[in-house]
């Protein structure tokens, strides 16, 4: 076929667990190759290919960075077609799944899953009652494996006296406190009279030299997730390990006294789709 007639779209795909990360992995693979099955049988060109690495479904997607750098290159170049290998691979949470294929939809943006093309193009009545019918069993799922995990964790844990597995807490990976510290102590005070967003504190801990486990910036939520750690809040950022904050977002000792004012509510969040 002509390249010509074929019809640009791109890929997202998306990954929750930090374990499912690496060259020797099959989730970023297998979905990129049912994507381009898709496409080439279809009629369509891949143009780009976004991806979130550990990402949790649940999370808004307009605070996904791999998300939100394809949204912004969509709302720019006239491609107006996105491909997932699931509808879960989009969202596994069922609010998270209608507000973000709202706002698509609002943007001209069509979202196609390419295990199942209609469940996000149909919209009669009953395409959009499996389609959330589809999205409540994902998150059903989702609650059902965590809570599986949680209690094998739990029985583990009485048999040895140790904790096994699970996420660690912020407080508990290697430099956890002084993460914690300065996440707070950025989010804490104000700059230029006004306070800092999460995502304004995750891009001052990356510049700082912090990131997550699968090398890239912290998300929002993570940082909300930090904020609500109780970490050591004197704690001093490790020696060698991060970069000085003397960015546009980090205040000078004189500011800090005479122009800051502690923020009473250090757990406020970003309204989903405040960027756009």
């Amino acid at each position: 076929m002509n390249n010509k007639a074929l019809r640009q779209a791109v890929a997202y795909l998306r990954t929750s667990s930090a374990a499912n990360i690496g060259t020797d992995k099959d989730s970023e693979r297998r979905q990129g190759e049912a994507v381009k099955e898709f496409a080439h049988s279809n009629g369509y060109e891949i143009i780009d290919s976004y991806y979130d690495a550990a990402v949790s479904g649940a999370d808004p997607v307009t605070v996904r960075p791999g998300f939100s750098a394809m949204l912004e290159r969509l709302l720019s170049n006239g491609v107006r077609t996105i491909f997932v290998e699931t509808a879960s691979r989009f969202a596994r949470d069922l609010i998270v799944q209608e507000t973000g294929y709202e706002m698509l939809k609002s943007r001209g943006i069509e979202l196609i899953a390419v295990d199942s093309p209609d469940s996000f193009i149909g919209n009669t009545p009953t395409a959009n009652l499996i389609r959330q019918v589809l999205g409540a069993v994902s998150e059903f799922e989702k609650a059902m494996l965590v809570e599986k995990l949680r209690g094998a964790r739990e029985r583990k844990r009485r048999e040895t006296g140790k904790k096994v597995g699970g996420r660690r807490n912020y407080a508990e990976i290697d430099g956890g406190p002084e993460l914690i510290a300065l996440a707070k102590k950025l989010h804490r005070y104000r700059v230029n009279g006004r306070q800092r967003t999460l995502a304004d504190v995750a891009t001052a801990l990356a510049d700082a030299g912090y990131l997550s486990s699968a090398g890239t910036q912290y998300t929002p939520t993570a940082v909300s997730r930090m904020l609500a750690s109780a970490g050591n809040s004197h704690a001093q950022p490790l020696k060698g390990k991060a970069k000085s904050l003397s960015s546009p977002l980090e205040p000078d000792a004189a500011e800090l006294k005479d122009n800051m004012t502690e923020v009473t509510d250090p757990l406020k969040r970003t309204p989903l789709g405040s960027r756009w």
